[in-house]
């Protein structure tokens, strides 16, 4: 009986891994604080570098004539 019981635990237990194996989780990747920084850093140079180009532009069609 024990033998028999064994058997069965160890297949419950790797039937078990190969379920949880092909159901992965769904919560998103971990972001570490230093990461989480480094992107906002990123952004912040990517709007101040958009914001530059929108005032050239802006500075450059108000510099044009009108006819």
């Amino acid at each position: 009986m024990n033998r028999k019981k064994k058997v069965i635990e160890t297949q419950k237990a790797k039937i078990k891994k190969k379920n949880a194996k092909m159901h992965r989780s769904n919560k998103p990747r971990y972001i570490s604080k230093a990461e989480r920084a480094k992107m906002e850093a990123e952004e912040a140079q990517q709007a101040e570098q958009s914001a530059e180009q929108n005032q050239t532009v802006a500075v450059a069609e108000s510099e044009k004539p009108t006819e």
